[in-house]
Formats: structure tokens, C-alpha cells, sequence
């Protein structure tokens, strides 16, 4: 049993009392002015200052009186035993008027230039307005010229704005820390820089929007998005809410113009989790709901659009998109037939279609639109008939690691009671499944230990087969700061992503040998004696196996087979060992290989046999990809587990779930992602398919097998919210409600339950996901009568013992970390198996694990090897954030990332339009020759249909947890 982490008792911190405005306050040593002022409920104006930054006392818009000769910042200034503060006076006022007026006067008029009244946090107008001072009323010179600057998509830079105050520079650095802005030039003419004095959208600048969140005049500020203006907060509506991307669930709060029913901007708030933090995505990539190409009405397959399969010419494969066929013929390719130009930049088109996206002309001719009574009773018909006649093997359900936790639960739960089969599973299978299988095997449990923002009390930090400042924004801030403050980071990774450059090691192994890598870390943790002994005997089983496994890895072998030198092992091994307090956050570049539980084994036997589990700054966190793979796997959408991971072949649990709902269950193990698209090959497998908000096209390996086993289906539904790849192969089409649209609760990588608000409306007749399966439950004769999101909720937490305590109207802003054993007054656990694992026998278990190559190498005819992934600015297969004027405007276009000697070798030049092709196909793209990249290997996200990297992917799996070789492929890069 998991108990809440109790907080040692503080160490009493001397104190100091002083009198401000004639009120006694007694505050710790150090404390300044302005944060004593404010415990006191005493406001100080600041201009420079946020509680979040270190004060730096530019503005000196908070000085006050205490007494001396000056007046003092209150912002940088320590109370003093004895000190009487003055915060405001004739004289002070007098004094922050004429500050006020100064800098007014070199502010551009507000009658000239709408970003001074249309921004909501323009403070220096605010005190402005309180002064009673006016930019064209002042007697004072003012000057202007240093520029504007709108090269960013959705940011405008406006220099004759900017006071100085220097917060963007404190927010891009202390709070991201991406390091972009600073101060070019001299006097008057001084303004902010980004990089080497750069326009901001050709810098290293990220689009984070933290500048402009931080920014308190006019200088930064938000670019209308789809021609919505961005009002002052109080015109418009604030509904609180969490991002939809990433598993880091950054709580966010969308401001929504009801005259025009859209969003107009969003920012971040404070959560413990993400602390007013945003990424691109989340702050910019929300309008993909108002999308024009949005799907509003049930539609059919038409009977000339039988025998079933593809539709459009980038799904069939003969054409543009470069899904070519089995034998790696190239069409014509790319973006160039896709609405782009030669050159691979979005052209005009085919309407909507520039980016890849899919062509509804070509498409929606197949299809008429239904009444939803139409559609839901020919779903309904059609399934039982599938089922009927194959048996329960015939179906299968795709759920979304998208959706909330209830419509995960009432998804796996309709396909467990309505059609007696556990064929159901969702995209956790693609991405963290080995990492889970070996979660449980080893500790219990499939969830991470700690949180990423514990990394505040680690030594040492091992980040590996991770780029989390792509992947997970805001958590890698967390990292970054956690290295300006002392933390040692350890990056392992093939790729010298951008985490390299914040690493104090960097560790850059060749693909698929973390085996071997872990495995000789291990060996000299033994060898040096930082094995924790104490843990060791009393917390773990199987410690002498591994040992005799290490054992054979000693540096220099290891070095063979990783290309990591022996010293650099050696290295990892000491900061490891020497370590009061270690975590290992690692990503899919861990788990997406055929070796992927094995890869996982080893990071649990390293924190294990160190004794680095179960104390603050510890442990094991394998950061979660999509906004809601952590709450989705909890509520039993896989195909092996109940909720809360009670196995399906478990009599006990079967027995409580056959209790709880009232019918009697499957008893074995349902088939996953990978082997439910190969069983549709086979006439006596999957025959009937309900695919929700899955896109497995061109989520999942090798599309060609893909594409046949789609269009060998006998019915299948897909409901979503854009017409997808695999919407293609629909049956039937049902128009559902976008993550803004409906309410539910979602789950984090730091297990943080989290509620989601509808933000608008829906567009035309979509409904929400879990309304849309509760029709369909009815329909097959199931007894569901929900009549919200929380008595759905009320019932998964009844039969999920993780959860237990945790209520739909307790969870409040913030949401709540499981376990949690008093969510009234607490955040919940942070620090997980304190005193036991949550295995049978309460002990860690360590699994040895030998090297093993991939399973398709590299030679003379496809010499490199392909490594697949994602890109900050998009999202999965893109049917998000290629919608997204900004993401799509800030990333375009399909690129290869290639080492410059690669490149060289094969006369290809960066920007050059080129093929990549495999033993499945080839896709036609941009090179983008990258240092970040080894020699002999190369990188393409999978975000876009016209280069699908997937086609290129083999479909070898791991043979535990299940999951895809997408790390690992052999290719050929070469002309046109």
C-alpha cells in the first residue's frame, strides 16, 4: 500500500520584524520588502518585478521609504529587525508619477497603435491611467525608431514599446531556459535582441510565448489567430482548463470571445505541475477546433464506393504523399503534388490542402450524409452481425489516449460487455508499452515513481532516449533549471538534440544499444562499490543474476558495441553512484524497440541496486507522450488489464468486474494495436473494428500491411473529429467533439487528475465521444444511463483503488496527484514505494537483460539507419496541429535530418528534395543536413502523410510489451 510522503519538519529560520504602513510584520531572514509588504496585504506598484523572476530593481516603480537617504526597491531590498517602511506618501507618489510620465512619453499613442489597448496586461498603462498621465498629453520629448519587428508568426515585437524592465529576458531564461533574448546597442538606442540581434522569427526563439505572458507594456504581444481580436481580459471569457497535447498537462486558461464564438488567446495559470508554463502548443496550437474542415454530420459509404479501400491518391499510394507502394516505387511525390511547391514550401491548391492534409474533394464524393438514428443503428447492426458470426475474436476496439478518462472506461468497458472480447487497446501500445510491461514486472506498478518537477531534489538526473524539449516542453524547463541550480544531467540519446546542450555529460550511443550501455554503467557501479547493500538485501529479489549478467559488460566490451567510449561509461557510473538522490526520466527512444522491456529492465535494476526509489529526487519516470496515455491506460483501455491494471486473466479481478457490470467477461487476453492490424489479414481474425479518435494509417508501422488490413475489414466505424487517413476506410463516419468542446478528467505523466472544461461549442451535430458510445451501448442492449462525465467518473474510481479518495468536485483547479489519501487537504503522492513496491511479495524485481542487435541492420543497398519521432510544433499524424495557423506556419513541411558527411557522400544539399526509401517504400522530402545527427544515421518525424515516415518502418515487435521497432530501420537516402 502506497502511503503519502510525509515532509521532514522544517528547521526554524531566524526572523526579522519590521513596521510597514504602522503594521508589525514578522517575516524569515532575507525576505524582501515587496513580498513582506504583500503577506501584510500591502500592494506596491512594480513594473520590472514578478514573483517568479529573481528581482533585479530596473524600474524602480516599488521604491519606498525606510528612512535613509534614498529610497529603496522593494523588490531587491531584505527587511531589517527594527526597519519602518513607508510604501506610499505624497512624496512617493509624486516620485512614481514622474517615473510613469517618463516612460509614457516614449510610448507609441494609443490612438496610432492598437496593441496599447487591446492587450490585457498592459501595466504600464494601467499605472498610467491611475497617475492620470497621458502619452499625448505630456510636455516631455519623446522619441521613437528603434523599430517593430512581425516576422513571427503570432508574436509582435514593438521596440518603441519596450521599457527595458528586462522581464522577457528573466522569463526566456530563468523560467524556459532557452536562453533567446538579451540587449543589443547603446543608449537610447538599446533595445531587446534576440540571439545575435535577429528578426525573432529567424531566431532560435521557440514561440513558448512566455516573453509575452511576462511582458508588462505593449512591447510583446499576441498576434490575432484565424482574425479573432484579442480583446482586454475582462471582455471576454476566462474558462480554466489543461493543455490537449503532451502527457505534462500544463494548466491553461483560454480567454474566449463569445461574439465571435472562438478563442482569442490562452495563457498559462499556476498548477503545481507546470507553474504558468506553456509551450507552443499550448499557448498557439487551439485553433485546430475552428478548422473549416472540422466533421459536423454522420456520414455512410456510398454503395460505389465498394469493394472497400482507399480513396484518396496519397492513401492508395499511387500518387501524391509518397505512400508508395510495396516495391518502393516513387510517384510524384512530396509536396509538390500535394498543393506545394517544388522547393517543398505549402503552395495554394486544392483549397485547404497545402501541409498534406486531406483532400475532402477527392474524398467525401464516397460518402452521404446520416441521420445520427441512421448511422448509430447501422453501426449497432452491422457489429452484432460481425459478431455473430466470428465470434468475439471478430471485433476490436481502438480507444484515444485523447479522450477523457471516462470515455477511455466506457469505451473498453462497451467492447468487454457488448461484444465479450478484450481486443482493445489505444496508443499506449505505440509508445510507452514496453516501459509498462516492465514497470510491473519490476515494481508493480505502470505508473512513474515520482514527478518531474521532484528533479528539484536530485543530484544527479540521467534524461535518456528523450528529447523533452521537443516532446515535453515544460518538464525539460524543470530540467534546466534544476542544472542552473547545481543537478548534474546525464543525456543519452543517439540524437545531440537540444538537451545536449544543457547536459553536463552527454553520452551520445549508437541506436539500440542501451542494453549494453546500462548493462557496463551497472558493472562499474558493482565494481566501485556504490551498490546500496542495505536496499539491496531488504528491497529486491534476483540482485546475484544480475550481477553474473553485468559482469560480462565491462567498459571497453561495451564500448565496442554502444561507440561510447570506456572513460565516458566510467564517468556516468561515479556521478551515479556518488549520487545522494538520482532519477532517470527516459522517452519512447527507450521503449520503441524490439529490445524496449529490456531497455526499461535495466533502468529499474540501476535505480534499484542504488538504492535511488522511494525517496524525494528519486526514482523512475517514463514521461508520458500523449495528454491523456497515463488516465487512458488507468481506465483499462488495453487489452490485457481491467482498470487500475487488474489483469483480465485474474480470477478475483475478472470476478469483481463481472460484479460491477453485471455480465460475464472474457478471461483472456485481448489482442493489441499491432496484432489486431495483422489478425485483420487473416480471414478467421478481427473482422469488425470501432475506431475512436485512432489514426493508425499512419501511427503504425509499415502502412503498406496497414492499408491492407484496413481494407480487408468487413465494417468499420471511425469516429473523429477531421476525416483522417483512416477515415478512408470507413463504413461509417461519426462527427465527435474536440478536447475543447465537452468536459472530463485527464491524467498526466506525474499521475496529476486533472479536469478539462468546454471552452465553445460544438460545430454542427458532433457530440461527445462518450455520449456517442453510450448510444451505441444501448443500441446492442446494454443498460447505460450516464448522464455526465462525474457519474462516470464516480464509477471508475469505485473499482480503481488507485484513484480511491479522488471525486470529480474534488479535484479542483489544480487537479490531484493518485494515490491520495486526503485530496481535501493534500496534493497527493509525489514519491512513490517509500517503503514497499507494489509487487506480490513487496520487493523490486531485478531482471537481467542481454544485448541484442536489431532486427533489421544496416548494408550495401539501405546503409543507414532511420530513427522516427516528433517535432515541437507538431503532434502525432498531425490532424491537430497541421490545422494550427501557427504550428503549421512555424513547421511546414517534411524533412530528412542528415550528418553533413552523409550528405556530402551521396552530392545532396541542404534544402534539396530528396528520397528516403526502405525495404517497404519511399517517401519523398526535404533534406535538412543536421550536426545533430550521428554519421550513418537519420531522422524523419512522422507527422506528415506526404512523407509518412511509417511506410518506411518495419513492424517487428517487442515480444513482452508488445510495441514497434520505430527506432530502428534500415534506409537509403539519395536524389531524386
Amino acid at each position: 500500500m502506497t502511503t503519502l510522503q510525509e515532509p521532514s519538519a522544517p528547521t526554524a529560520a531566524p526572523t526579522v520584524t519590521a513596521t510597514i504602513d504602522g503594521r508589525e510584520v514578522t517575516v524569515p531572514d532575507g525576505t524582501t520588502i515587496f513580498d513582506a509588504a504583500r503577506q501584510a496585504g500591502i500592494d506596491i506598484p512594480v513594473l520590472c518585478h514578478d514573483e517568479r523572476y529573481d528581482p533585479v530593481g530596473v524600474c524602480r516603480m516599488c521604491v519606498v521609504d525606510t528612512g535613509g537617504r534614498v529610497f529603496a526597491a522593494a523588490c531587491v531590498r531584505p527587511c531589517e529587525d527594527g526597519m519602518t517602511v513607508t510604501t506610499t506618501s505624497a512624496e512617493l507618489e509624486r516620485n512614481r508619477a514622474t517615473l510613469t510620465e517618463l516612460l509614457v512619453s516614449d510610448q507609441p499613442v494609443r490612438a496610432e497603435d492598437p496593441k496599447q489597448t487591446t492587450t490585457g496586461d498592459n501595466l504600464l498603462l494601467a499605472l498610467a491611467d491611475g497617475f492620470g498621465v497621458a502619452r499625448e498629453s505630456t510636455e516631455l520629448p519623446c522619441g521613437s525608431g528603434r523599430g517593430t519587428d512581425s516576422s513571427n508568426p503570432v508574436i509582435d515585437v514593438d521596440h518603441d514599446a519596450c521599457i527595458l524592465c528586462d522581464r522577457c529576458v528573466r522569463a526566456c531564461d530563468d523560467i524556459q531556459g532557452n536562453d533567446v533574448i538579451g540587449r543589443s546597442g547603446k543608449g537610447y538606442s538599446t533595445r531587446i535582441a534576440f540571439d545575435l540581434n535577429d528578426p525573432m522569427g529567424s531566431s532560435s526563439c521557440v514561440t513558448c510565448g512566455e516573453c509575452v505572458q511576462a511582458c508588462p507594456t505593449g512591447a510583446l504581444t499576441n498576434k490575432p489567430i484565424r482574425g479573432i481580436p484579442i480583446r482586454p481580459r475582462e471582455e471576454l471569457d476566462a474558462v480554466d482548463s489543461v493543455c490537449p497535447y503532451c502527457g505534462v498537462g500544463c494548466a491553461l486558461t483560454y480567454y474566449v470571445d463569445r461574439e465571435h464564438g472562438a478563442i482569442a488567446f490562452a495563457e498559462g495559470r499556476d498548477q503545481p505541475g507546470s507553474q504558468s508554463r506553456l509551450c507552443v502548443k499550448g499557448r498557439y496550437g487551439w485553433d485546430y477546433s475552428a478548422s473549416p474542415q472540422r466533421l459536423t454530420v454522420p456520414l455512410i459509404r456510398v454503395d460505389a464506393a465498394y469493394p472497400k479501400g482507399p480513396l484518396s491518391a496519397d492513401v492508395r499510394g499511387d500518387g501524391a504523399g509518397g505512400t508508395h507502394n510495396d516495391r518502393g516505387r516513387a510517384g510524384d511525390g512530396g509536396n509538390r503534388s500535394g498543393g506545394g511547391r517544388k522547393d517543398g514550401r505549402p503552395g495554394k491548391d486544392r483549397g485547404r490542402k497545402p501541409g498534406g492534409l486531406v483532400d475532402y474533394d477527392e474524398v467525401l464524393p464516397h460518402f452521404r450524409e446520416a441521420t445520427w438514428d441512421e448511422a448509430l443503428d447501422l453501426i449497432a447492426r452491422r457489429l452484432m452481425e460481425v459478431h455473430a458470426t466470428g465470434g468475439p475474436g471478430a471485433i476490436a476496439g481502438f480507444g484515444s489516449a485523447k479522450c477523457s478518462n471516462e470515455e477511455a472506461y466506457l469505451f473498453q468497458k462497451l467492447i468487454r460487455t457488448g461484444f465479450g472480447t478484450n481486443n482493445v487497446d489505444h496508443c499506449t501500445r505505440l509508445c510507452h508499452a514496453s516501459s509498462v510491461a516492465a514497470l510491473f514486472e519490476g515494481v508493480g506498478s505502470g505508473a512513474v515513481s515520482t514527478t518531474y518537477g521532484d528533479v528539484v531534489n536530485a543530484d544527479v538526473v540521467i534524461i535518456t532516449g528523450s528529447n523533452p524539449t521537443a516532446n515535453h516542453p515544460v518538464a525539460s524547463s524543470f530540467f534546466k533549471q534544476a542544472r542552473r541550480r547545481g543537478t548534474k544531467i546525464v543525456y543519452v540519446d543517439p540524437r545531440a538534440s537540444t538537451v545536449a546542450e544543457h547536459a553536463d555529460v552527454f553520452v551520445q550511443l549508437k541506436p539500440g544499444t542501451d542494453v549494453a550501455f546500462y548493462n557496463a554503467v551497472m558493472h562499474e557501479v558493482i565494481r566501485l562499490g556504490h551498490v546500496d547493500r542495505e536496499f539491496v538485501a531488504a528491497r529486491t529479489s534476483n540482485y546475484d543474476e544480475l550481477a553474473r549478467t553485468v559482469a560480462d559488460y565491462p567498459p571497453e566490451r561495451a564500448a565496442q558495441i554502444t561507440g561510447v567510449d570506456a572513460d565516458t561509461i566510467r564517468l556516468v557510473a561515479r556521478l551515479w553512484g556518488e549520487a545522494g538522490a538520482a532519477v532517470v526520466y527516459w522517452g519512447m527512444g527507450i521503449s520503441q524497440h524490439t529490445t524496449g522491456t529490456d531497455n526499461a529492465r535495466c533502468l529499474i535494476a540501476l535505480c534499484s541496486i542504488t538504492g535511488q526509489v522511494g525517496r524525494p529526487g528519486t526514482g523512475l519516470h517514463p514521461l508520458r507522450g500523449q495528454n491523456n496515455v497515463q488516465g487512458a491506460s488507468d481506465a483499462g483501455l488495453v487489452p490485457m488489464f481491467y482498470p487500475d491494471y487488474q489483469g483480465v486473466d485474474r480470477e478475483a479481478a475478472q470476478a469483481r468486474f463481472e460484479e460491477a457490470w453485471g455480465t460475464a467477461l472474457n478471461p483472456n487476453r485481448g489482442l493489441t494495436v499491432t496484432e489486431i492490424i495483422k489478425s485483420a489479414l487473416q480471414p478467421d481474425g478481427v473482422r469488425g473494428m470501432y475506431m475512436l479518435g485512432e489514426n493508425p494509417f499512419l501511427s503504425d508501422p509499415n502502412i503498406n500491411k496497414v492499408r491492407k488490413a484496413l481494407s480487408a475489414l468487413d465494417f468499420l466505424v471511425v469516429q473523429d473529429i477531421f476525416l483522417t487517413e483512416t477515415a478512408e476506410f470507413a463504413d461509417v463516419i461519426l462527427p465527435a467533439t474536440s478536447y475543447l468542446e465537452k468536459d472530463g478528467t485527464y491524467t498526466n505523466t506525474d499521475r496529476r487528475v486533472q479536469l478539462g472544461r468546454k471552452v465553445m461549442d460544438a460545430p454542427g451535430q458532433a457530440r461527445p465521444d462518450w455520449e456517442i458510445v453510450q448510444d451505441i451501448a444501448r443500441r446492442i442492449g446494454l443498460d447505460w444511463n450516464y448522464g455526465a462525465p462525474s457519474e462516470v467518473f464516480d464509477e471508475m474510481v469505485a473499482l480503481m483503488p488507485s484513484y480511491t479518495n479522488l471525486a470529480y468536485d474534488n479535484l479542483g483547479l489544480s487537479g490531484k496527484l493518485y494515490p491520495n489519501a486526503d485530496p481535501e487537504h493534500s496534493d497527493g503522492t509525489v514519491v512513490m514505494f517509500d517503503e514497499h513496491f507494489n509487487t506480490d511479495d513487496g520487493l523490486a524485481h531485478l531482471v537481467p537483460a542481454q544485448w541484442l542487435p536489431a532486427k533489421e541492420l544496416p548494408d550495401a543497398e539501405y546503409p543507414l539507419v532511420l530513427n522516427t519521432g516528433r517535432l515541437l510544433e507538431h503532434w502525432h499524424t498531425g490532424s491537430m496541429t497541421r490545422r494550427s495557423f501557427a504550428l503549421d506556419a512555424i513547421s511546414p513541411v517534411a524533412e530528412v535530418y542528415m550528418h553533413p558527411k552523409d550528405a556530402a557522400d551521396r552530392g545532396l544539399a541542404h534544402g534539396q528534395m530528396v528520397q528516403a526509401r526502405s525495404r517497404r517504400g519511399a517517401i519523398e522530402l526535404l533534406l535538412r543536413v543536421s550536426h545533430r545527427e550521428q554519421l550513418g544515421n537519420v531522422f524523419i518525424p512522422f507527422h506528415f502523410r506526404e512523407a509518412a515516415a511509417n511506410l518506411l518502418t518495419i513492424d517487428e515487435i517487442d515480444p513482452v510489451g508488445k510495441i514497434p521497432e520505430f527506432k530502428f530501420c534500415a534506409v537509403q537516402v539519395g536524389a531524386l
